[in-house]
């Protein structure tokens, strides 16, 4: 079925996704770098994984059965819209406060003719 092939695929790609985010909060020096991080990688993952929800339940659908795949894929894609709208905001209400606390972002160019001159 072709429907369950776009399911594994979407889950394939959203579950990378999900973890080269955690990679990238493991091995990134600062909170700036690793939210960038989560949040793109995060935020691509778990929409993959939400379409991959969203095509079984109406996959179901249209085989004939309604009620609970037709509630399960309205009620991801609401997540989904809610997903798409806050997780830009708490990153950067999370940015905010690492700032306001003092937190200083590790410099991003090493600059080794710099080193050799001091």
């Amino acid at each position: 079925m072709i429907a369950d092939t776009i399911i594994m695929v979407c889950l394939g790609i959203g579950l990378l996704f999900n973890a080269l985010g955690v990679l990238g909060i493991l091995r990134f020096p600062d909170v700036y770098t690793r939210l960038h991080a989560e949040t793109k990688t995060t935020t691509f993952g778990t929409i993959f994984i939400s379409l991959a929800v969203i095509v079984y339940g109406a996959a179901r659908v249209m085989e004939g059965e309604t009620g609970t795949y037709l509630t399960l894929s309205v009620h991801t894609f609401v997540a989904l819209l809610a997903l798409a709208f806050t997780n830009a905001t708490g990153a950067h209400a999370i940015a905010r406060a690492a700032h306001r606390s003092g937190q200083v972002p590790k410099p991003a160019v090493v600059d080794r003719l710099q080193e050799v001159r001091e």
